[in-house]
């Protein structure tokens, strides 16, 4: 597993990272045991960064990345969230109740302070108008934690938190599906040592190519969703894309794999092939899954011929399928 830093922090930190947002229970039941036994088996492979949220199962995903903490997870890089709660989404960013979130996080993950904070997709109108970013510095100087960054839905709240000069890191949709961040915005995050953490690189699984037109997920999953798309964020789900055109996709970019390699492996080393990526933080609720997303960090480069191939399939077929601001 080869490692990178990640931004301001100064950690270094596997290049394939883990996303627990399934370790609670958002994507369908998961038992405690099997949470365990998927983050040991990241351990075991070399991923030593995870992503987590004090609203993924309402504090459950935390609670799970705590008890690992206290073993075989000991000295691991931890990113949480904060920001998406009834409490305080989408106007309640005091530095209070906000202090009260990060203790909780803390409580809940072991720790006396917070690796890592990231302000949780807050609405475009809370970071224009600034205050939250002092907060954030607040915090820090509190020692609540020792960085804070942003995870962003769009482009432009993503320049927006460049222009902070104590954003360590930003985390931000960037697949097959969602590439414009590669020439928007990775140029100046790179300039400001800001690490890039990559969320959604499989577009919710669309790019393991395991799902068929008019699939429906368990009313348990978040990605269950109407035709209108009311019940979830459009920008989060199959990254924007209604799911059977996202699956019909695939016909464009499945020729542009390898012989021998996997639809999921080739959109995850498409990734790392961005110098300014720092983790990509692929999903995990299996522990055969963790072992496949960490041996992609030991596989080559894909050829520039053929990134420069798949931004024009982008380009010219993909985006206009985006349903909601890129």
């Amino acid at each position: 597993m080869r490692s990178r830093l990640l931004g301001k922090t100064g950690f270094e930190v596997s290049e394939i990272g883990m996303g627990c947002w399934q370790l609670g229970g958002d994507f369908g039941p998961i038992e405690d045991d099997t949470s365990q036994a998927a983050l040991k088996a990241a351990h075991d492979a070399g991923i030593t960064f995870y992503d987590t949220a004090d609203v993924y199962g309402a504090g459950r995903s935390e609670t799970q990345v705590g008890l690992f903490l206290k073993g075989a997870g000991k000295g691991s890089v931890v990113a949480t969230k904060v920001g998406r709660t009834e409490a305080l989404y989408p106007d309640g960013y005091e530095a209070g109740a906000i202090g009260d979130h990060l203790r909780a996080s803390a409580e809940r993950l072991g720790v006396d302070s917070l690796d890592l904070v990231q302000l949780h997709c807050v609405p475009p109108a809370v970071l224009e108008q600034g205050a939250i970013f002092d907060i954030m510095e607040e915090m820090k100087a509190e020692g609540l934690t020792r960085n804070w960054g942003a995870s962003v839905e769009t482009i432009a709240e993503a320049r927006l938190c460049l222009a902070r000069p104590g954003l360590a890191t930003l985390q931000m949709i960037f697949n097959l599906y969602r590439q414009d961040a590669g020439w928007e915005i990775f140029d100046e995050a790179k300039e400001k040592n800001v690490g890039i953490i990559v969320r959604l690189p499989l577009a919710s699984g669309v790019l393991t190519g395991k799902f068929e037109k008019g699939h429906r997920f368990p009313e348990t999953d978040h990605r269950n969703y109407n035709a209108d798309g009311a019940a979830f964020s459009v920008g989060e789900t199959f990254s924007g894309i209604e799911l059977d055109k996202a699956i019909d996709a695939l016909d464009w970019i499945r020729p542009h794999v390898p012989e021998g390699m996997s639809l999921a492996d080739f959109a995850l080393r498409w990734i790392l092939d961005h110098e300014a990526v720092s983790s990509v933080i692929a999903g995990v609720s299996r522990p055969d899954q963790a072992a496949r997303n960490a041996r992609v960090s030991e596989l080559p480069p894909l050829d520039e011929s053929v990134h420069a191939a798949l931004r024009e399939v982008y380009v010219e077929r993909i985006r206009p399928l985006v349903r909601c601001p890129i």
